[in-house]
């Protein structure tokens, strides 16, 4: 029999408070695997070195708005007084070729995911969850940033401690030490998901 196989495409969600190294793990990982990060659209103000349609697609609350109403979104959370969310257009096409997707969401969007009526979702859904050594740490690295003003520093390190809490619901936990690190725990993950029996097929197998 050949040995030929195809495999279903996953869908990678990584989370954590900001700080964690979320966004930078999901990049330094695009730069080296197979896979597709997605781009999330916001409607938070365009930060200085940032481009539209490459770290997110950069919203109104109106278009925001008329894209909910219009069903194109997989997901859609309010975050730091922000509106977040993930296009179907950047993840169901990639799926049905077989093609991995990474994204990095929030709890609220995480969720959302597990919750997803489409079966085709939650059986690809692979969740991970980037913990913080101590609020020490993640201080240190939100102010390392120099992104934020000292409210908006005060309100992410509050809503941390919350989002925190939530590591249990996700199926991996990594603890984040150092970028090389992190890769290298991750794709140990993505490498284990990949060699699942129920995301094969081979030709001519059938169920016991």
């Amino acid at each position: 029999m050949s040995l030929t196989h195809t495999r279903e495409g996953i869908l990678c969600v990584v989370s954590g408070p900001s700080g964690s190294g979320k966004t930078t793990l999901c990049r330094n990982t695009a730069a080296v695997e197979p896979v597709v990060y997605t781009v999330s659209c916001t409607t938070r103000d365009i930060r200085p070195g940032e481009a539209d349609g490459r770290d997110y697609f950069f919203l109104s609350d109106a278009d925001f708005q008329q894209r909910i109403d219009a069903g194109e979104f997989l997901e859609h959370a309010i975050v730091h007084g922000r509106r977040y969310g993930t296009l179907k257009s950047q993840v169901l096409p990639h799926l049905a070729a077989g093609r991995d997707v990474i994204m990095d969401l929030d709890i609220q969007g995480a969720s959302q995911l597990r919750d997803c009526p489409d079966e085709a979702i939650r059986r690809a859904l692979v969740d991970v969850f980037i913990h913080v050594p101590d609020l020490a740490e993640l201080k240190a690295r939100l102010a390392g940033r120099r992104s934020e003003t000292t409210e908006q520093l005060a309100l992410r390190l509050e809503n941390a401690v919350g989002e925190m809490q939530h590591w249990r619901h996700y199926r991996y936990t990594l603890v984040s030490r150092s970028q090389d690190e992190d890769l290298r725990e991750f794709r140990a993950i993505l490498s284990a998901e990949r060699h699942r029996s129920t995301r094969l097929s081979f030709p001519g197998s059938s169920a016991p």
